[in-house]
C-alpha cells in the first residue's frame, strides 16, 4: 500500500514538473487554433481572404438563386402547357439542371 502511494506521488511530483517545465517555453509551440475555425490570412489589398471568399460565394450564390427561380418559372409555364401524361425532353433536363443548381447553392452554405 504504501508502495503505490509512493510511486504515484512520485508520478504526480514528475507529471507537475514537466507540466511546468512545458509551460514555461510557449514560444516553441505552434499557436492552436480550436476546431472548426480557420486562422485567418491577410491579403495584399489588406483584406481578410476569409471575408473575400465568403463575399464571392454569396455572389455566386446569388446568382444561381436567380437562375434557379427563373428555371422554376420556365418549368411551371412547360408544365402548364404539356399535356398531363408526356414530358418533353427538355423539361426533364429543365428539372436535372434546377437539382444540380440547389446542390450547388447548398454546398457552397455548408461548405463542403
Amino acid at each position: 500500500m504504501k508502495s503505490t502511494l509512493r510511486r504515484g506521488a512520485v508520478t504526480l511530483c514528475m507529471a507537475l514538473f514537466f507540466g511546468a517545465a512545458l509551460a514555461q517555453e510557449p514560444g516553441d509551440l505552434p499557436p492552436v487554433t480550436p476546431p472548426g475555425q480557420h486562422s485567418d490570412v491577410i491579403l495584399p489589398s489588406g483584406k481578410s481572404q476569409r471575408d473575400e471568399i465568403l463575399k464571392a460565394e454569396h455572389e455566386e450564390n446569388v446568382k444561381d438563386a436567380t437562375r434557379l427561380a427563373d428555371l422554376a418559372a420556365e418549368l411551371k409555364e412547360a408544365l402548364d402547357r404539356e399535356d398531363r401524361f408526356v414530358f418533353s425532353l427538355t423539361t426533364v433536363k429543365k428539372t436535372e439542371e434546377i437539382e444540380k443548381l440547389a446542390k450547388k447553392i447548398r454546398s457552397r452554405m455548408r461548405h463542403d
